[in-house]
């Protein structure tokens, strides 16, 4: 379990370093990805600057919103946010053993 823990913390870590990147990508201010995602503007800057973690459903949301444009989708990968284990995790494929195996679910 605290593999999961530690994969999911990995993930959700490498997206709130390069949030500015992908809102700049996507050229939408933090209010405006807020609105599409549910949370507040505040938790947003808390997250981007490093004073608060990203629970994982936020780094949920914002991965799939992400994956849905063209201008992001193709850097996740290369940014450390997006990768088959994680794919498998969400698609509940049958192979999702392989997601429980690196630890994403336990």
């Amino acid at each position: 379990m605290a593999k999961g823990i530690n994969q999911k913390k990995i993930l959700a870590d490498n997206l709130a370093k390069n949030l500015p990147t992908l809102r700049a990508r996507l050229g939408i201010s933090q209010t405006e990805l807020c609105e599409k995602i549910g949370i507040t503007r505040q938790t947003l800057a808390s997250i981007e600057n490093s004073r608060r973690e990203m629970t994982w459903i936020t780094f949920v949301a914002l991965t799939l919103l992400f994956m849905q444009n063209d201008e992001t989708k193709v850097l996740l990968p290369i940014l450390g946010i997006h990768n088959e284990q994680l794919q498998n995790f969400l698609s509940f494929r049958a192979d999702s053993l392989e997601a429980r195996e690196i630890g994403l679910l336990h």
